[in-house]
Protein backbone atom coordinates (compact mmCIF):
# COMPACT_ATOMS: atom_id res chain seq x y z
CA UNK A 1 0.00 0.00 0.00
CA UNK A 2 1.49 3.29 -1.47
CA UNK A 3 1.41 6.86 1.67
CA UNK A 4 -0.19 9.44 -0.13
CA UNK A 5 2.05 12.32 0.53
CA UNK A 6 0.83 15.40 2.55
CA UNK A 7 0.92 18.67 0.50
CA UNK A 8 1.98 20.33 3.48
CA UNK A 9 5.42 18.76 3.51
CA UNK A 10 6.60 19.74 0.23
CA UNK A 11 5.70 23.45 0.53
CA UNK A 12 8.18 24.02 2.71
CA UNK A 13 11.18 21.93 0.70
CA UNK A 14 10.23 24.17 -2.38
CA UNK A 15 10.16 27.03 -0.60
CA UNK A 16 13.81 26.18 0.90
CA UNK A 17 14.82 25.39 -2.46
CA UNK A 18 13.09 28.23 -4.25
CA UNK A 19 15.79 30.26 -1.59
CA UNK A 20 18.81 28.46 -2.70
CA UNK A 21 18.74 29.14 -6.12
CA UNK A 22 22.13 29.87 -8.17
CA UNK A 23 22.12 33.55 -9.98
CA UNK A 24 23.60 36.23 -8.02
CA UNK A 25 22.04 39.24 -6.60
CA UNK A 26 23.78 41.41 -9.44
CA UNK A 27 22.52 38.87 -12.02
CA UNK A 28 18.77 39.38 -10.19
CA UNK A 29 19.19 42.84 -10.85
CA UNK A 30 20.37 42.51 -14.25
CA UNK A 31 16.73 40.86 -15.03
CA UNK A 32 14.88 42.87 -13.36
CA UNK A 33 15.85 46.10 -14.70
CA UNK A 34 15.20 44.67 -18.01
CA UNK A 35 12.28 43.54 -17.49
CA UNK A 36 10.99 46.70 -16.17
CA UNK A 37 11.14 48.26 -19.78
CA UNK A 38 9.62 44.45 -21.06
CA UNK A 39 12.67 43.82 -22.96
CA UNK A 40 12.72 39.75 -22.34
CA UNK A 41 13.72 36.99 -24.54
CA UNK A 42 11.67 33.89 -24.10
CA UNK A 43 14.80 31.55 -23.43
CA UNK A 44 16.47 34.22 -21.10
CA UNK A 45 12.57 34.41 -19.12
CA UNK A 46 12.80 30.64 -19.02
CA UNK A 47 16.45 30.95 -17.35
CA UNK A 48 15.49 33.26 -15.37
CA UNK A 49 12.39 31.30 -14.06
CA UNK A 50 14.72 28.47 -13.17
CA UNK A 51 17.88 30.48 -11.58
CA UNK A 52 16.70 33.78 -9.89
CA UNK A 53 15.74 33.53 -5.90
CA UNK A 54 12.80 34.85 -5.73
CA UNK A 55 13.50 37.03 -2.85
CA UNK A 56 16.09 38.92 -4.40
CA UNK A 57 13.56 39.41 -7.52
CA UNK A 58 11.68 40.79 -4.68
CA UNK A 59 14.04 42.94 -3.65
CA UNK A 60 15.77 44.15 -6.90
CA UNK A 61 12.16 45.15 -7.97
CA UNK A 62 11.41 47.02 -4.80
CA UNK A 63 14.16 48.91 -5.45
CA UNK A 64 14.07 49.46 -8.91
CA UNK A 65 11.01 51.04 -8.12
CA UNK A 66 11.74 53.34 -5.72
CA UNK A 67 14.70 54.41 -8.35
CA UNK A 68 11.75 54.98 -10.98
CA UNK A 69 9.86 56.70 -8.42
CA UNK A 70 12.68 59.49 -7.03
CA UNK A 71 14.02 59.84 -10.68
CA UNK A 72 10.48 61.39 -11.45
CA UNK A 73 9.92 63.19 -8.86
CA UNK A 74 13.98 64.28 -8.95
CA UNK A 75 13.16 65.40 -13.12
CA UNK A 76 10.03 67.42 -12.06
CA UNK A 77 11.11 69.33 -9.83
CA UNK A 78 13.50 70.01 -12.20
CA UNK A 79 11.16 71.24 -14.77
CA UNK A 80 9.19 73.30 -12.36
CA UNK A 81 11.95 74.89 -10.83
CA UNK A 82 12.44 77.13 -14.15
Amino acid sequence: MTEMQDPHDEAPRRAEQATQRKASFLATAKAVFWSFFGVRKKSDYEKDAAQLNPVHVLIAGLLGALIFIATLIFIVRLVVAK
